[in-house]
């Protein structure tokens, strides 16, 4: 009994240094607020970010009506619901497992991922067309569009398509390169915001627009679904070449492509080794949204107007402000890219293809004209004249209890247009389609 009582103390003593001091806390409460100064850029935000807004309203309709939550359907954000496949997570099992060993136990590793992921990413995504130590891995796509923003600081004018990401925009603003918002345009100046438009195919008139230091495309296109051909990337590329911009190309959606011919990175592109960044991200490929790897590549060619490379200053941002990805988790991602991962990718792939035309063929089934959903897990709806986008939004989660996104999130150009994400299982998008014919029906 004495030694229970005795580990028992030791137990509660080990347990209570983890614990903070508790003393002074009614003390501090009245406290008045901080002499910093706020970063007055990010008082130029506008709202919330685009998916926490989402789910605000969302759980603010939960709250009005709790006997509806067990019938919310989320066609909203863009996360992945299939489980992670079978040899893939063997990936990340073994790998956590080694670190329960003397033998292959691993801490901090290199910044800039592990040398044979970096490898494998180059040799079996982009079949040798990039080096392996122009890799750099990552915690995911969402991330380093931030560490790249910060490689540029706030001296430069971004160029965004118009409905984008959100993550562009916010992020220039955050960084200072925009001035408040404009609010007849809802664009903040000192952007270059390129109509995509369905008169256009979604794809910028990059010649009649503005020059940008900085040019922000993502093909497939979130939230479009649109998949740049060849011919426009070649275009992309060749324009700015010649106006001396840096391409930062999106490639989270890469996998979807099923269309022949239809480039899976810019550097299928001829030239682009001087002008591009690409950014990607297993999370769509292998459902890794809350596993978190990504990766980001940068060409030695690549280098700002003094001849520095930028490859080298984005290294030094990796090197300063991230310790690398987890070691379990880039043990996954060396998984994903052996032939059975890749295999188990293209099976998810198809899984979430197959449920986005389901979606598509659903909205066109009651007169809509619909948009991506092919090569691309976005169903984008035009909405009927006049409809506001957020009004749609709340008018079918009321109805349906179907969450979507409304266009207008995705900037001035989303406006009357709804994005559907196919991304849910699928007996859930069956029965999401069969809510939305009725609550649409025109």
């Amino acid at each position: 009994m004495k030694l229970t009582g005795a580990l028992s103390f030791l137990m509660l003593a080990s347990a209570s240094a983890f614990a903070p001091s508790t003393s002074n806390t009614r003390a501090s409460t009245s406290l008045a607020a901080s002499q910093v100064t706020r970063n007055p850029n990010f008082g130029k935000l506008v709202g919330g970010y685009l998916f926490p807004e989402i789910g605000r309203r969302r759980n603010a309709y939960l709250e009005e009506n709790p006997e509806m939550a067990s019938k919310i359907i989320s066609l909203g954000i863009g996360d992945t619901t299939q489980p992670i496949p079978e040899h893939i997570l063997s990936g990340l099992v073994s790998s956590a497992s080694k670190l329960g060993t003397k033998e292959g136990y691993s801490g901090y590793g290199a910044e800039q991922g592990m040398g044979d992921l970096r490898a494998k990413i180059a040799d079996k995504l982009y079949n040798g067309i990039i080096k392996s130590d122009e890799v750099f891995v990552s915690d995911g796509a969402k991330c380093d569009i931030m560490r790249v923003q910060q490689v540029f600081g706030s001296g430069v004018v971004t160029a965004v398509q118009d409905p984008s990401y959100p993550v562009y925009v916010d992020t220039s603003v955050m960084m200072g390169q925009t001035g408040e918002i404009n609010k007849e345009t809802n664009q903040y100046d000192n952007i270059v915001y390129m109509p995509c438009t369905a008169e256009n195919d979604f794809f910028p008139d990059i010649e009649s627009t503005p020059r940008a230091d900085i040019v922000y495309f993502c093909s497939p296109n979130n939230p479009t679904g649109a998949a740049a051909t060849k011919e426009q990337l070649e275009h992309l590329v060749k324009v700015c070449k010649e106006r001396g911009s840096i391409l930062v190309f999106d490639a989270a959606y890469a996998p979807f492509i099923r269309t022949e011919g239809v480039p899976k990175s810019i550097f299928e592109i001829d030239g682009a080794r001087e002008v591009a960044i690409e950014c990607n991200s297993f999370s769509k490929y292998a459902g890794f949204t809350g596993v978190r790897l990504g990766w980001t590549v940068v060409p030695d060619e690549l280098t700002f107007s003094d001849g520095t490379k930028v490859r080298d200053d984005f290294n030094r941002v990796m090197s300063t402000a991230f310790n690398g990805a987890s070691n379990i988790v880039q043990g996954g991602g060396l998984a994903c890219l052996d032939d059975e991962g890749l295999a188990e990718i293209n099976t998810l792939i198809d899984y979430y293809l197959e449920n986005a035309n389901l979606l598509k063929e659903a909205m066109e089934s009651i007169g809509y004209d619909v948009f991506g959903g092919t090569d691309a897990p976005y169903v984008f709806v035009k909405l009927p004249e006049g409809k506001k986008s957020w009004d749609v939004f709340s008018e079918i989660l009321e109805k349906t209890q179907v969450v979507t996104i409304p266009g207008a999130g995705f900037g001035p150009g989303g406006e009357g247009y709804l994005r559907l994400s196919a991304f849910a299982p699928r007996d859930v998008v069956i029965e999401a389609c069969e809510r939305l014919k009725v609550a649409m029906a025109k």
